[in-house]
């Protein structure tokens, strides 16, 4: 699978959620190898989409198209200053990956200098976070080709996740609890309460 990360800042979500929508209606059916989209804008404006695709070359075609150029040149307008683009070859999904079913979703950005400790321990995580947080339905993580990660987290709905918060902060965490929260010390959250999920089976 791979991702394009796109994210920028919002100056009208209300627009930027009908070009999404837009998009999903009738350029999707034309994109070979779209898988999905989760995009969303936080409530201080900014926006952030993570697109799958099956391969880099599916997602070069699609970019190649002319009527999802014309798409992105309406769609750009609805953001203020840069788009910064994150093109990521190597990804992987944990708790069966993203869902369409989730209320609530959580982008977390950070840097990892090695990708394969990332991987093993979200690998060797899965048991334990399937036990101790139902709330969280679903993942997936794109590797930036500059060192850095997009992860993104499914929760059944806000409410839940907040609680499932609380109750790991109330307990002693375990080892490898521990060295990945280290990991995420210093990352940036984008927390997506109106989430768009889309999906090429849906």
């Amino acid at each position: 699978m791979f991702i394009q990360v796109v994210q920028g800042t919002v100056t009208d979500p209300q627009r930027l959620a009908a070009d999404v929508r837009q998009w999903v209606d009738e350029i999707a059916p034309q994109a070979s190898g779209w898988l999905g989209t989760t995009s969303g804008v936080t409530a201080d404006g900014r926006g952030i989409a993570v697109v799958r695709f099956e391969s880099a070359e599916a997602a070069q075609q699609n970019s190649d198209r002319p009527q999802q150029q014309e798409w992105w040149s309406k769609a750009s307008l609805s953001f203020a200053g840069d788009v910064v683009f994150h093109n990521c070859r190597e990804t992987f999904t944990f708790l069966g990956g993203g869902s369409d079913d989730a209320g609530f979703v959580q982008v977390i950005q950070g840097r990892d200098g090695d990708p394969a400790t990332l991987r093993a321990m979200m690998s060797g995580s899965e048991s334990e976070m399937r036990a101790a947080r139902p709330d969280v339905i679903g993942g997936v993580v794109a590797l930036h080709d500059d060192g850095g990660f997009t992860q993104v987290v499914y929760f059944t709905s806000e409410a839940a996740a907040r609680a499932g918060e609380r109750s790991d902060n109330q307990r002693e965490p375990s080892e490898a609890e521990q060295e990945m929260a280290s990991m995420f010390a210093d990352a940036i959250f984008y927390d997506l309460t109106d989430p768009q999920l889309y999906s090429a089976r849906s």
